[in-house]
């Protein structure tokens, strides 16, 4: 016997350990899914969604969701398209421009300090770290979302955070924005925001505060 297609609303998920639940159309019943569950498809699932599903039982006895899809986007599988299909996808010119203008705003001061940086000190390390570390956090984030697809161990977001503290959280911004990973959690999006405001104002103070703002902060520092 076919087992029966049922549907439900998703309620709750995790995004950074990759599961939730589903609230059965019905309501009396909130089942269990995983992100192994779901079949192919490029929209990470989020709450509100719709999702059909069928029940299996697993060998503890616990009732969860298999063979899954979010309506209306199982029709868009990735690995199945052609790359010019995939590139026409990715390369959208509105999304692409716009990411382009977020980056140039967000990294324009940070780069110009960076550079001023290595004129008057002529040591460019600052100049040389945030793109090297933006392609390492970068490479993180993907791996992580990778991971979190297969249903592997997950990177943990002190790590990735560490990267993006150490330089590299323009390639956390992209990531985020390309990869559609990390960008819904709020709690950790206050995280990031927060590195990213402690980058722009250390060289918004070192370009033209004189560093008097870093002077302030570790004096109060040592006071306390």
């Amino acid at each position: 016997m076919k087992p029966v297609l049922r549907k439900g609303q998703l309620t709750t998920w995790k995004d950074d350990k990759s599961f939730g639940f589903i609230r059965s159309s019905d309501g009396n019943q909130d089942v269990f899914l995983h992100i192994t569950a779901l079949k192919e498809t490029n929209h990470r699932p989020q709450v509100g969604d719709v999702i059909c599903y069928q029940l299996t039982v697993d060998k503890n006895g616990r009732v969860h969701a298999c063979n899954a899809f979010i309506e209306e986007v199982v029709s868009k599988p990735i690995l199945r398209t052609s790359p010019s299909v995939i590139e026409k996808a990715i390369f959208k010119p509105t999304v692409k421009y716009s990411l382009i203008f977020e980056v140039l705003i967000l990294s324009f001061l940070p780069g110009l300090g960076a550079i001023n940086f290595a004129l008057t000190t002529f040591n460019p390390i600052p100049l040389i770290l945030y793109p090297v570390m933006s392609f390492i956090t970068f490479a993180q984030y993907a791996d992580d979302k990778y991971r979190a697809k297969e249903g592997r161990w997950r990177i943990s977001e002190k790590r990735l955070h560490l990267c993006e503290f150490m330089g590299g959280w323009l390639g956390a911004f992209i990531a985020q924005r390309r990869l559609r990973h990390k960008n819904s959690k709020v709690s950790y999006q206050v995280v990031f925001w927060v590195i990213v405001a402690i980058h722009i104002v250390f060289w918004l103070d070192w370009l033209f505060f004189g560093k008097r703002l870093l002077g302030l902060f570790l004096s109060s520092l040592f006071r306390g």
